[in-house]
């Protein structure tokens, strides 16, 4: 089993630029509060960002600094990471995304990727 089935990560949603990952969460994705865990959050919006980057054609990114904000605790049920390419360099890119369910942003964030020039 690799990450993304056991953390339940699904791709939904691949364009130029841009990517989208989808959560069905479940009890073991909650904290001790009955909220999903911000790690989860953390983890969606990295692998949306990580997508949104290979969206562009460039090959293993690496996450060198990820920024999350947590504005609602998530509840159980579906959360959907969406992330776009906001600047692309050489070998940097910035990439922003939120985490929303039901509309409303959960979490949201700020990244540097790096790629092999």
């Amino acid at each position: 089993m690799d990450f993304r089935e056991h953390t339940g990560l699904q791709v939904d949603e691949v364009e130029d630029g841009v990517g989208r990952v989808v959560v069905d969460t479940e009890d073991h994705h909650l904290n001790a509060h009955g909220s999903v865990h911000g790690g989860v959050l953390a983890t969606m919006l990295d692998a949306a960002m990580g997508t949104a980057v290979t969206a562009t054609g460039r090959e293993l990114p690496v996450t060198v600094s990820l920024t999350v904000t947590y504005l609602e605790p998530g509840r159980p049920g579906r959360l959907e990471a969406t992330a776009r390419v906001r600047k692309a360099g050489k070998r940097l890119l910035v990439v922003e995304g939120e985490v929303t369910q039901d509309g409303d942003v959960v979490a949201d964030a700020l990244a540097t990727f790096s790629v092999k020039a």
